[in-house]
């Protein structure tokens, strides 16, 4: 990786929107400001660089963001740029107005053309990780997934007045792509009965036996929370067999969906995404290259982008006893 000096700076969302990616924004923006940097906004992730579309921000072009969800500069997942051909219009856009540093706000798939396109063209990247999903490893915190897991609490909340009213069970579906966390932080704070996540095996036998024992107990009200990647394929698919397996029980379905990427972020999603963006350029600044800016134990951690790629944030097992002990 080239010494050179950085002095203008790209930032881009790219992938899924998390609540905070705009307070991450507006930290790498103020930031650049503070230290002297020129600072360029780029429009839907990786198809900006491609299409030029790119445009220098100050400091009022970051005003009044911190509390919006989603992002200024949109997001989008490219294709293109996983094409050589693609990633070399972007270097030549991005060469052409002097950018010699980036800082991309998103997930694993976006750190993942990050670092090929760095190692390509001697560019460094530093990764922000904006996702609802909490599935990227170097950091306890990813921006947007306290937003998304208290929609969550609120919408199963609801659902379980609605569940108590009627004598139904709900089996309630959660986001998270391929990881359980979303889920399982939810279903815990709104004492699911069960919880299905992806790093953990299902016993259906044994959830359909609990499920039937609490019904001789007359606890009619019971919520099952599905993450969507979870090993059956989702809410309405784990609804179809509780519904042959129980008929005599009063089964419903519902499917939060992108509800949970919305809406204003919380003080936590906002204060972490300052955090980060601030750090984010600290690192351009001080040498710190194609690293992931994290936080652990409430201290800044750099994952080096590939290692962030390659690993998963793991549930831990006692996590999984506190949920089957309290379950039932």
């Amino acid at each position: 990786m080239s010494a050179k000096k950085v002095n203008k700076i790209a930032v881009l969302t790219s992938g899924g929107d998390a609540p905070g990616m705009n307070a991450a924004i507006r930290a790498v923006v103020r930031t650049s400001i503070y230290h002297g940097l020129e600072v360029f906004g780029v429009a839907r992730g990786y198809s900006g660089m491609i299409d030029d579309d790119i445009v220098p921000m100050d400091s009022k072009s970051v005003g009044n963001i911190i509390q919006r969800g989603g992002t200024i500069l949109k997001t989008a997942r490219c294709m293109e740029f996983f094409e050589p051909a693609g990633r070399k219009i972007a270097y030549e856009n991005l060469s052409k107005r002097g950018i010699n540093g980036i800082v991309v706000i998103g997930g694993d798939g976006s750190f993942k053309g990050a670092q090929k396109f760095s190692n390509e063209f001697d560019i460094p990247c530093i990764g922000i990780p904006g996702t609802i999903d909490k599935d990227i490893a170097g950091s306890d915190f990813t921006i947007g997934f306290d937003t998304a897991v208290n929609t969550a609490v609120e919408a199963i909340d609801k659902i379980r007045d609605t569940a108590d009213a009627h004598d139904r069970l709900f089996v309630v579906e959660v986001m998270g792509r391929d990881a359980g966390y979303i889920a399982l932080h939810s279903g815990i704070a709104t004492g699911a009965e069960n919880i299905l996540i992806p790093e953990s095996k299902t016993d259906m036998e044994a959830m359909i036996a609990s499920l039937t024992e609490k019904g001789k107990r007359k606890k009619l009200v019971n919520l099952v929370v599905v993450a969507e990647g979870d090993e059956y394929g989702g809410g309405n698919k784990v609804g179809a067999i509780l519904k042959e397996r129980l008929p005599d029980a009063d089964i419903r379905v519902c499917i939060l969906g992108h509800i949970q990427r919305g809406g204003s972020p919380s003080c936590l999603d906002r204060l972490i995404a300052s955090r980060m963006g601030y750090h984010a350029v600290e690192c351009l600044i001080n040498g710190d290259f194609n690293v992931m800016v994290g936080i652990e134990d409430n201290k800044m951690k750099l994952t080096p982008l590939d290692l962030a790629i390659k690993a998963k944030q793991n549930i831990s097992e006692e996590w999984l006893k506190i949920v089957k002990i309290l379950a039932s």
